[in-house]
């Protein structure tokens, strides 16, 4: 009976504490589960997404890079496994007493130093490509540009002056983004961009309020939006998609919802998306007054029904 007694809470104490440890196992599974799923923030599981010319060589160093550090980490943790097995402790064994090898001790940081210039010079070689827009494969009206010219700056430049580009500025805003087109109508759009397949889109990238960072992670790098302040990024699609992306800076409360879209169609699709944009809008600016008479008009209604203020309360009251 004694021993009855002491196991009994014992028992009850593991059978309460099961389903703790089930919640402990399946909570950091769960939320594992939950970052896998959420494509824009991994921008690729292994390795970078890559769609525009310049995200493509962003990948290329991202990969090369990686093959690198994984060989080197192969290698080295083979040999420290490999030593851990070769000299395990033995019955009567006296380790020997070694003080270091300096062919050894050269060797591996020669070779270390000449990995960093390896991918220094590879680094510089695509770096070019990296900041400098590319010609366009359409011109102005959609058609096929026959050829390409190559350039070269410092700074991003504005693509060859023979070249069509579409030129976008990108206002960040709690929590929206907005994109405002060039030509003689007024277009703009918030959210997603809707922009030619084939054609190199240049963005003026600044912010009204706050600190954001745009980023379409298969359309190459990101870029910060700073109020008083004017970055430049650059694009160009191969193909009719839609591509998704975040605001990657800390911008407030609702940052986890300003999403940025990149839709690419044939030009003929962004010619009719663009003048019927630009109808619209127009549209819109014609009604707006005749909406803002009338919902004055109701609020003066409304006050005077109250007896006084728009509220509804009267001065007696």
């Amino acid at each position: 009976m004694i021993i009855d007694r002491l196991t009994a809470p014992v028992t009850d104490c593991a059978r309460s504490s099961s389903p703790l440890r089930l919640i402990a196992v399946a909570a950091p599974a769960a939320l594992f589960g939950a970052l896998l799923a959420a494509q824009t923030a991994t921008a690729g599981v292994l390795s970078p997404q890559a769609e525009s010319p310049n995200a493509k060589d962003i990948k290329f160093l991202y990969d090369m890079v990686a093959i690198v550090g994984l060989i080197i980490f192969v290698v080295v943790e083979g040999l420290l496994f490999y030593a851990l097995w070769k000299y395990r402790a033995k019955k009567g064994a006296v380790a020997a007493q070694i003080h270091g090898n300096t062919r050894l001790e050269i060797g591996w940081t020669v070779a270390a130093a000449l990995i960093l210039v390896v991918i220094t010079i590879v680094t510089f070689i695509k770096m070019p490509a990296i900041i400098n827009p590319a010609p366009s494969d359409i011109d102005a009206n959609g058609n096929p540009v026959a050829g390409s010219l190559e350039f070269a700056s410092t700074d991003q430049p504005d693509p060859p002056a023979e070249s069509a580009e579409l030129n976008i500025k990108v206002d960040g805003q709690q929590y929206v983004w907005r994109y405002q087109y060039p030509g003689p109508k007024v277009v703009f759009s918030y959210e997603e961009m809707v922009v030619p397949v084939g054609m190199t889109v240049t963005l003026d990238i600044s912010s009204d309020d706050v600190a954001h960072s745009f980023w379409i992670p298969a359309l190459g790098g990101k870029m910060d939006a700073i109020p008083g302040y004017i970055n430049k990024l650059w694009f160009k699609t191969t193909r009719p998609a839609t591509y998704v992306g975040q605001c990657a800076e800390l911008c407030g409360r609702n940052h986890a919802n300003m999403y940025s879209r990149v839709r690419a169609v044939p030009f003929d699709e962004y010619q009719k998306w663009y003048d019927q944009q630009a109808a619209d809008i127009e549209q819109s600016n014609r009604e707006a007054p005749k909406q803002r008479q009338a919902i004055e008009k109701a609020q003066g209604e409304q006050s005077i029904q109250g007896g006084g203020s728009a509220g509804g309360a009267s001065d007696d009251q």
